[in-house]
């Protein structure tokens, strides 16, 4: 009888000890770490991740603390995996998003660079980025080594400034992303001119060299170490990073053989100083006609008028209309405007 009674006596003691402390093993249990998968949803912000699990849907909170190095894009049906946490705030916290390990990259010339800023389309996929510019759609692959610590994560209709670079694919592909439109970018002119009706997909070459005197709108002398190369312009060529083609200038070409035997060019690439825009009131346009003179570069046009040569900076071009490049002699009209820094700036290019 003495045994039973000692029996029950502990019995009642572990159920009043399991009470008061169960309700602290539940917290507990709440803030262990989950991991589930799912596809993200359209509506999902750099804030909220709209989740469809086999469960349901699910709203998990982005936070800054949040490990999004192996998953930087969210696209509406992209599966990923997502570590949570339960919240004060009765959300569920992403402590981690991961997902499937991209292919290898293709060679990239990160020595000549171009910067855009536009919104991410819809149209977005796992590695090429369809971005919406006030120029046009461009299409910019993403790869493992394109630098995101800029920006939280990538997700459709929001705006991203990027630094892009040619690949040995013939696709632009992005060196770094951040959030928002940056300075730089504000006043980039490259990108401006005409896109290219298709994107070439041949196997390309990448050669360097100095702009000949019988350069043509249609054809370019490049003038390189092993001797002078002709190269053809077509509607399929980029030229959004390297438009002026005046006598001596120094670029870099992309090139491939076309079905006419000649070498065209995928893409051309001229160096152009890194400064920031100077402001300018384009309430006061005015409008000039002339042609592009033999000193113009990719920072400044000097053009010939009736009234002598003019000197326009090119760092707040928004449009370039009715050709590809601008060669010494080409006619054009131009509308500028003054700039807080005394200069001139072209504002729209018609040729």
């Amino acid at each position: 009888m003495k045994k039973r009674g000692i029996l029950k006596l502990c019995i009642a003691f572990c159920l009043a000890f399991a009470l008061v402390f169960a309700p602290f093993n539940r917290l507990e249990a709440q803030a262990e770490e989950v991991t589930v998968s799912g596809t993200v949803m359209s509506g999902t912000t750099s804030e909220l991740l709209l989740l469809s699990t086999k469960e349901g849907k699910m709203e998990i909170k982005i936070d800054s603390g949040t490990d999004t190095s192996s998953c930087k894009v969210l696209l509406p049906d992209k599966t990923i995996n997502v570590t949570v946490t339960h919240g004060s705030d009765g959300y569920l916290h992403a402590t981690k998003i991961s997902s499937v390990a991209q292919k290898t990259a293709a060679s990239v010339d990160s020595s000549s660079t171009a910067t855009v800023s536009g919104k991410l389309s819809d149209k977005t996929q796992e590695d090429i980025l369809y971005i919406n510019t006030a120029q046009g759609e461009m299409q910019i692959k993403l790869d493992p080594t394109t630098n995101l610590s800029g920006c939280v994560v990538l997700v459709v209709g929001n705006t991203y400034t990027l630094s892009c670079a040619r690949g040995s694919d013939a696709y632009m592909h992005a060196v770094s992303i951040t959030d928002g439109i940056t300075s730089a970018a504000a006043g980039a002119s490259s990108a401006l001119t005409p896109a290219p009706k298709s994107v070439v997909t041949a196997a390309t070459t990448k050669v360097s060299g100095t702009v000949g005197e019988k350069t043509k709108e249609n054809l370019l002398y490049l003038s390189t170490k092993d001797g002078e190369m002709q190269i053809v312009i077509d509607e399929n060529t980029d030229s959004r990073s390297g438009m002026i083609l005046t006598e001596g200038r120094s670029l870099t070409v992309y090139v491939y053989h076309g079905s006419d035997a000649y070498m065209h060019a995928a893409s051309i690439v001229a160096g152009k100083d890194s400064v920031q825009a100077a402001g300018v009131d384009t309430t006061n346009l005015s409008t000039v006609k002339g042609t592009v003179g033999e000193k113009s570069n990719e920072n400044k046009l000097y053009l010939d008028t009736q009234q002598g040569q003019m000197e326009l900076k090119l760092d707040n071009v928004r449009s370039v209309a009715g050709c590809k490049v601008l060669v010494t002699g080409r006619k054009i009209t131009v509308t500028c405007a003054r700039g807080s820094d005394a200069y001139m700036h072209a504002i729209d290019i018609t040729g």
